[in-house]
C-alpha cells in the first residue's frame, strides 16, 4: 500500500519551508489555502477477499463520483464530470460477474441489477481507450460509503486517525476508484475544494509509504504548449527530515478555458422541457496552441427520468435554431415510451457540439465580458410512478461543458501523477484531444447545487379512487355503445336481407 497527500495552491502561492514541522511521526503547519488531494493504491493481495475476487474477474472499473454542490478547481486537477455517482465498466472473460450486489452494500442504494439490465454499451469501434459500459445516478452524499470504507480498512487495532481521515470524505468533492487489469492495483482517491485546509498528515503506518507535497502550477522557460509546470515542496514521512524542493513538468489533457456556465430548465416546462445553457463567452480558450481545432461540447448524463429524442436532434435546421451543431454520441436503443418505473436501464448520455455565435471581441479572448449567448437542448420527459401530492421532483445534473482541442501532431499524452482518465466523454475523442473545462455555476435559488429541477406531474392517489371508477363508467358506456351499434347494423343487414327474398318471389 502506498499514500500521497498533496496540497494544490493556486499559482504564485507559497510556503516557506520553515514553517513546516517534518518528525517520524508526520507532517505539521500552518493553515493554507489549498485543494487536497489523497491517494491509497493498493495491490490485489491486500484489499478484503469479496473485492478482491470482483476485481480478479473484470477488466475496467472506474468509479467517478462528483459533489452536487459547487466547488473551485485548481491546476492541474481540473477534469470534470456531471454531479453525481458514474461507473466506467469493461467485464473480463467471465461475463457472469455482478458488480451491483457489492457497489449496493459500498455506495448504499444504487439502482443497480446486473450490468446487462442496468448499464448502457459504450462505443469501442472508433477508439479503443473507452471502457465498454457505463452506469450513472444522482447522489448526494458519502456517508454509506465512508461507513463502508471504516469496516474495511479501519479494523478495530487500526490507529483513531483511520477513522478521522474517512469521516472527511463526507465533505469531499470528488472521489475517484479505478482498477485495470494491466497494474493489478487498485487507486482510492479523494479530492476537497480549494480553501482553508489543516496542513497536516500522520504516517498511518512504518511500512506504508506516504508521500506528502505542497505544490501549485509554474511556468518554467522549457515548458510545451501541452503542458503544465508544478513547483513546490516534497516530503516522504519517516524518511526526509526536511521538505525538499521540486520542479517539473508534465502533458495534460485537462485544462481551464477562463469562462464559465449556469444552466436551467425554462419555464413552462411541461412534459417536454427545455434545458437553456448561458455560457460567458463564445470564444475558444486564449491559452490554445490551436484555437482554430477547437469546438464547444456539452457531455450530458440524465438520469432514466428524462431523456433526448435522437430523431428530433437530427434535423441541422432545429440545431441551428437552438445554437446547436450536431450530435457526437447518443445512448443508442432508448426506449422513447417506457415509463421510468419500468425501464431498467439508468438512463442515457449525451454528447452535444454547441454553436457559438460569431465573437464580437477578438479571437480567442477568454472569458470576455459582454458576450454571454445560450443554447438550448430539448428533453423529453417520462411518465413516474404516482403520488399522493400529484406531482414529483425529477432532478438533471449539469452537463460538463468543454472546449475539445486538438494538439499538434506528434503530441503525445502519457499518464501523469494528477491524470483522472475514464470519465465518459475522453473515450468519445482521440489521443490526442486537449479538454478546456467550463466552470460550472450555480444559478439563483439552489443552495449552491449544480443540479436542475422540474416538477412532473403525475397521477393523485388520493384521486385514484373515482379516477378508476370513473375511467370503468366510461369504457363500459363505450363497449355498450359499440355493442348497440354492432346489434343495429345486424339488422339492419338482417331487414335488407329478408326484403331482397321477398323481391326475388
Amino acid at each position: 500500500m502506498r499514500e500521497r497527500i498533496t496540497f494544490v495552491q493556486k499559482e504564485g502561492d507559497s510556503i516557506e519551508p520553515s514553517a513546516l514541522k517534518v518528525d517520524g511521526s508526520g507532517l505539521s503547519g500552518p493553515e493554507v489555502k489549498a485543494v487536497r488531494e489523497d491517494r491509497l493504491t493498493f495491490a490485489l493481495d491486500e484489499l478484503p477477499a469479496e473485492l478482491k475476487a470482483l476485481l480478479e474477474g473484470v477488466n475496467q472499473l472506474h468509479i467517478r463520483w462528483v459533489s452536487p454542490i459547487a466547488y473551485e478547481a485548481v491546476s492541474p486537477l481540473l477534469a470534470r464530470l456531471p454531479p453525481g455517482f458514474h461507473l466506467f465498466y469493461t467485464p473480463g472473460s467471465d461475463t457472469s460477474i455482478n458488480p451491483c450486489p457489492l457497489l449496493n452494500k459500498a455506495f448504499g442504494t444504487v439502482s443497480c441489477s446486473s450490468p446487462a439490465e442496468s448499464f448502457t454499451t459504450l462505443p469501442t469501434d472508433r477508439f479503443t481507450h473507452s471502457t465498454t459500459h457505463q452506469f450513472y445516478q444522482p447522489l448526494d452524499s458519502l456517508s454509506a460509503f465512508t461507513q463502508f470504507a471504516k469496516s474495511q480498512l479501519c479494523p478495530p487495532s487500526s490507529p483513531r486517525s483511520c477513522g478521522t481521515r474517512l469521516n472527511s470524505l463526507t465533505k469531499a468533492s470528488q472521489l475517484d476508484i479505478s482498477y485495470d487489469a494491466i497494474s493489478h492495483t487498485l487507486r482510492l482517491t479523494s479530492l476537497w475544494p480549494y480553501g482553508p485546509q489543516s496542513l497536516s498528515a500522520t504516517l498511518l503506518s512504518p511500512s506504508i509509504r506516504t508521500e506528502v507535497g505542497i505544490i501549485s502550477t509554474a511556468n518554467p522557460k522549457t515548458l510545451e504548449p501541452h503542458e503544465i509546470g508544478i513547483s513546490g515542496l516534497l516530503t516522504v514521512l519517516g524518511q526526509s527530515t526536511a521538505p525538499s524542493p521540486t520542479l517539473f513538468s508534465f502533458p495534460s489533457r485537462h485544462r481551464d478555458a477562463a469562462s464559465s456556465f449556469t444552466s436551467k430548465f425554462l419555464s413552462p416546462t411541461g412534459l417536454h422541457p427545455t434545458l437553456q445553457l448561458s455560457i460567458s463567452s463564445p470564444s475558444p480558450p486564449s491559452k490554445s496552441p490551436n484555437p482554430s481545432t477547437c469546438r464547444l461540447h456539452g457531455y450530458f448524463t440524465l438520469p432514466k427520468t428524462i431523456f433526448p429524442d435522437r430523431h428530433q436532434l437530427s434535423d441541422p435546421l432545429f440545431l441551428s435554431s437552438k445554437n446547436l451543431s450536431s450530435v457526437r454520441y447518443i445512448t443508442p436503443n432508448i426506449d422513447l415510451e417506457a415509463p421510468e418505473y419500468v425501464t431498467p436501464t439508468w438512463g442515457s448520455s449525451l454528447l452535444l457540439e454547441l454553436s457559438p455565435p460569431p465573437s464580437q471581441g477578438s479571437q480567442g479572448s477568454g472569458d470576455s465580458k459582454g458576450e454571454e449567448w445560450t443554447a438550448q437542448i430539448p428533453l423529453h420527459l417520462r411518465y413516474l410512478s404516482p403520488s399522493l401530492t400529484g406531482y414529483r421532483t425529477a432532478e438533471v445534473p449539469y452537463p460538463a461543458l468543454f472546449w475539445a482541442c486538438t494538439a499538434e501532431e506528434g503530441t503525445k499524452f502519457p499518464t501523469n501523477p494528477f491524470e483522472k482518465d475514464k470519465v465518459g466523454y475522453d473515450g468519445l475523442f482521440g489521443e490526442r484531444t486537449v479538454f478546456w473545462h467550463l466552470t460550472p455555476r450555480p444559478g439563483d435559488g439552489t443552495n449552491g447545487r449544480l443540479m436542475n429541477e422540474v416538477k412532473v406531474p403525475v397521477l393523485d392517489l388520493t384521486k385514484a379512487d373515482w379516477v378508476n371508477a370513473l375511467t370503468g363508467v366510461v369504457v363500459a358506456l363505450g363497449f355498450g355503445w359499440v355493442v348497440v351499434k354492432l346489434l343495429g347494423v345486424a339488422f339492419a343487414g338482417g331487414g335488407k336481407k329478408v326484403d331482397k327474398q321477398k323481391k326475388t318471389q
